[in-house]
C-alpha cells in the first residue's frame, strides 16, 4: 500500500506541474483545473480519507518544495485542508454524489485560498475576485468530479477485493 500511494503522490506531482505549465483560464489569473484533485476525490471513495488526505498533504508540500515557494505551499495547503474537510463531511452525508462532492472541494479550495490570501497581503478588497473564482471551482469540480467517478467505477473494485 506504501509503494501505491508513493506512486499516486508522484503522478499528483506530475499533474500539478503539467498544470504549471498551462496558459491562464479563462482569463483568470491563478485559476488551475485541479488535475490532482482526480486522485483526492478518487482515493476518498476508494481507500479513505487517510489515503486521500496522504497523498494530497504530501504532494502539495514537495510540489512546493520543487517547484514553488513557502507562499505557494501555504496557498495551496490553506485551500486543500478546508476543501477536503468538506468533501469528507459530504460524502459521509451520502446526500452528494461524487460530481457534488467534487464541486464543493474545488468551490471551498479557492474559498480557503481566498482568506489566506486576504489575511497575508491585508487587502481584503482581494475577495471581490472570489465570484469568478467560485465560478470555475464549479466548472473545475463537475470535470474532475466526472474523471474520478470513472476512475472509481472502472477501478474502484480492485480496492475492494
Amino acid at each position: 500500500m506504501t509503494a501505491y500511494l508513493a506512486i499516486s503522490v508522484a503522478l499528483g506531482m506530475m499533474l500539478s506541474y503539467v498544470e504549471a505549465m498551462l496558459p491562464v483560464f479563462f482569463g483568470i489569473p491563478g485559476m488551475k483545473p485541479g488535475l490532482s484533485n482526480i486522485l483526492v476525490v478518487f482515493f476518498l471513495y476508494t481507500l479513505g480519507w487517510k489515503a486521500a488526505i496522504a497523498v494530497n498533504i504530501l504532494r502539495i508540500i514537495l510540489t512546493g518544495i520543487l517547484f514553488g515557494n513557502p507562499f505557494s505551499i501555504v496557498y495551496s495547503l490553506s485551500g486543500a485542508l478546508l476543501s477536503f474537510a468538506v468533501m469528507t463531511l459530504l460524502k459521509r452525508s451520502s446526500l452528494f454524489s461524487v460530481y457534488g462532492v467534487s464541486m464543493a472541494g474545488g468551490v471551498f479550495h479557492n474559498i480557503g485560498q481566498m482568506i489566506i490570501a486576504a489575511l497575508l497581503v491585508e487587502n481584503y478588497h482581494i475577495i471581490l475576485y472570489l465570484p469568478p473564482l467560485l465560478i470555475c471551482g464549479l466548472v473545475t469540480g463537475f470535470l474532475v468530479g466526472f474523471l474520478a467517478a470513472t476512475l472509481v467505477k472502472r477501478t474502484g473494485h480492485l480496492f475492494y477485493d
